[in-house]
Order: C-alpha cells, then structure tokens, then sequence
C-alpha cells in the first residue's frame, strides 16, 4: 500500500477537490486515531501520535494508491483548547460530514475498554439522523482478554439496539497487535465502486 500526505485543511474551502472517494477517521481525543491509520497504512508516523488530547486539529487527507483519500478529522470531546474553539471543530466536522459529496464511510472508533460513553452514542445518533454512512471501530482490543472483548462488544451492541434497528459494520482492532487490518481494508475496497455510482 502507498500512502501519501496530501494537506492539512483548517476550512472547508481547503479541502481537496472531490475527484476520488473518502473515507474519514474520527473518534473522541486519545481514542487512538493515529496509531490505528499508521496501522492500516503500514507507514510508521504517517499520522501524528501524541499522548496528549486533541492534537488533531485540522483535516488531514492522505492519498492511498492514488485511488481514494483517508482523512483524519479532529477528534470530539476532551481537548485542551476553550469551548469556543471546540464548538467551532466540531461545527466545520458536522458540515464536513453532512455536506462533502465524496465521502463513503466514517469510521468511528471508539475504545473499547470504555463503558457506552454519551458523546460516542450523541455522535453515532447524529450521523444516523442526517443519513451518513458510518461504521464502527473498536479499537484498543490488545488491553483486554478475548472474553472481555467478547462481554464489551456486546454490551456495545445491546445499547445500540435500544435506538437502532440495525448496527453498522462493527471491526474489532488494535493497533499493537495490528488486528483488523484486513476486515477494516477489504471492507474499504467494497465501497470503492460505490464512488462511481
């Protein structure tokens, strides 16, 4: 896999023009964003890791085989910036998210390790309602048994049936162990024709 830095983007007019499909990262600070897309990319230090919240801040695209775009947004929640800065994130993320035409799939993540988390479940609900297509990651497995994994993920599952019909795709992964590198990717490859639809 070929993996390229594009551009960082602070405003929507920024962005790359919509000539290939897009495929977004997003998840609450320190969910472990970066070292799941230097995971998928094979390509140690692509995106930025930092030990502290909210170090994404900006749009950042990565071209992929010259054939398709994965963007790490700027994560939601705890973040060491005022709460106007914050609401203006995550006002420019929702127009992204609801309004950029090439987008195929947001990838939430969200640690596993967690209890159900309200700005997980508010975000999740507000791409249900505006009709964006998302999935969700998992990520952090490595830090739990199999059994864990097994209890948290249906836990997860349980609560979402509370709202949903239906769940998303759902990958479990982590990024030491280098899990769900395939699913993640193959699953990426079956929306790629979607683009030319």
């Amino acid at each position: 896999m070929n993996a390229t830095f594009v551009k960082s983007s602070a405003k929507l007019d920024q962005l790359p023009p919509v000539n290939k499909p897009e495929f977004a990262f997003i998840g609450r600070s320190n969910v472990g964003k970066s070292s799941l897309i230097n995971m998928l990319t094979a390509v140690k230090g692509l995106a930025k890791t930092s030990g502290s919240p909210g170090k994404t801040q900006t749009f950042n695209h990565f071209i992929i085989d010259d054939s398709w775009y994965l963007v790490d947004l700027p994560g939601y929640g705890f973040a060491k910036v005022s709460q106007t800065t914050r609401d203006e994130w995550e006002g420019l993320m929702k127009r992204y998210l609801t309004t950029r035409e090439n987008l195929m799939n947001a990838f939430v993540l969200i640690d596993l390790r967690l209890e159900p988390q309200k700005n997980d479940l508010d975000f999740i609900s507000f791409l249900g309602e505006n009709g964006v297509p998302f999935s969700i990651v998992f990520t952090k497995s490595d830090k739990l048994t199999a059994n864990q994994v097994r209890i948290h993920t249906e836990k997860y599952k349980n609560k979402l049936l509370e709202f949903w019909e239906e769940l998303p795709p759902i990958f479990i992964t982590s990024a030491e162990k280098r899990l769900g590198k395939e699913e993640v990717l193959d699953y990426i490859k079956q929306c790629l024709p979607l683009f030319n639809n």
